[in-house]
């Protein structure tokens, strides 16, 4: 029972191993992308505070915050690591 178990989780797993290194490799590469646009937005609003308009310089601020590495990436990150702790969990159950 416990062998027909792994070779039906075996695809399961390849693919969830497989989807985590995309993902990965798409995280890595986007960081420096956004890394510059949170970095130009924030310069932005910086100029558009001194500009006076309060409103349009928090809004920008926001916006820069979720594009930073801080904001989205990192909760993608944080979703993949979810992803990658199922993939353990169910490795574990199956193969330990």
């Amino acid at each position: 029972m416990k062998v027909i178990l792994k070779i039906l989780l075996a695809p399961v797993i390849l693919i969830l191993t497989l989807f985590v290194w995309l993902c990965s490799a798409l995280l890595y590469c986007s960081a420096f992308v956004f890394g510059l646009a949170g970095t130009l937005g924030g310069i932005l609003a910086l100029l558009v505070l001194l500009s006076g308009a309060v409103q349009n310089a928090v809004i920008l601020l926001v916006i820069a915050f979720l594009v930073s590495p801080m904001g989205l990436p990192m909760a993608a990150a944080w979703l993949l690591g979810k992803v990658q702790d199922l993939r353990y969990a169910i490795q574990d159950s199956v193969y330990g």
